[in-house]
């Protein structure tokens, strides 16, 4: 009843549980193999501290074997590792001098800078959209990707701008948010999202995503990844690459067709399915049938 009442306070249905450090991961490794260069590096790894919330038991283990060693360092010592247990979690690149994507995008309305260095943020902000709509990113407002600028430096805009995209742990769904959000991309409201998408957003995308080798190895190499996870289920897996594909496939369609990020995000949604029935590289498309109740929010 609780759930069916307050829906927002039990997580997206559309995700897996408990694997955001996974999602934040595997937007870095999308990011590298497509080579869009806006997610800060982030690995996946081990690490122990007090800081972090352990129960009673792990807390008194450590300081029971934390005496036993300090106690008789020659002996126990040598045979008991003190500490904390590891814990598994993200670890992402800090990134200096960046502010939030809204205070830049409002102070841009009202001191435009330099078309040269708009144009490069136009392409900046397309490898933005591209990632989110390629991993289905559930969870991107305006206040959770950054923008770095230096206007000392719009002579050259390559050094003057720059996008990060942080905050990626609300992704790779295994299905399409059907209940009741649609967690839309907050940036289809931008003025930017109106524009066509560049030539050189195309040059750079287009002939790997149609690259069906590069698509296999992409999500093969996620789903190495993703088994890191005690709970990784195979078949749960197939579905998120299921959304993935129908993602790349619609974005190739968008890019092919000259459209903008926002005609992009008004495209039916699809899952392209693997055929358990066929022997070979077959697949079945899926066009969803069911949406949420409230598409805004």
């Amino acid at each position: 009843m609780q759930k069916m009442c307050f829906p927002c306070c039990f997580g997206r249905s559309c995700l897996v549980a408990n694997q955001g450090y996974m999602s934040e991961a595997g937007a870095s490794l999308v990011d590298r193999k497509l080579d869009l260069n806006i997610v800060p590096n982030t690995k996946v790894i081990a690490l122990a501290s007090e800081t972090f919330n352990y129960t009673a038991i792990d807390k008194a283990k450590a300081k029971s074997v934390k005496f036993a060693t300090e106690r008789f360092p020659d002996t126990l010592g040598k045979k008991m590792k003190a500490g904390l247990p590891p814990k598994i979690g993200s670890f992402q690149v800090f990134v200096n001098g960046y502010k939030d994507a809204d205070f830049w995008v409002r102070r841009f309305q009202e001191e435009p800078p330099p078309k040269q260095v708009l144009d490069h943020f136009q392409h900046l902000f397309e490898k933005l959209v591209c990632l989110d709509y390629i991993i289905r990113n559930t969870d991107r407002g305006n206040d959770n990707w950054l923008i770095k600028y230096d206007k000392y430096k719009v002579d050259t805009p390559e050094e003057s701008i720059y996008v990060a995209a942080i905050d990626n742990g609300l992704a790779f769904p295994f299905k399409h948010p059907d209940e009741w959000r649609a967690y839309p991309y907050y940036w289809a409201w931008l003025p930017y999202a109106g524009e066509p998408f560049s030539e050189e957003t195309k040059e750079l995308l287009l002939h790997k995503l149609k690259d069906l080798q590069l698509v296999g190895e992409l999500l093969s190499e996620l789903k190495v990844l993703f088994k890191h996870d005690k709970g990784f289920d195979n078949s749960q897996f197939d579905r998120q690459a299921s959304v993935m594909r129908g993602q790349i496939l619609n974005l190739c369609q968008a890019l092919e067709s000259g459209m903008s990020p926002l005609q992009l995000v008004q495209m039916p949604l699809l899952r392209i399915e693997s055929d358990s029935r066929s022997k070979g590289s077959s697949f079945i498309q899926q066009f969803q049938d069911k949406y949420p109740f409230f598409s805004s929010c």
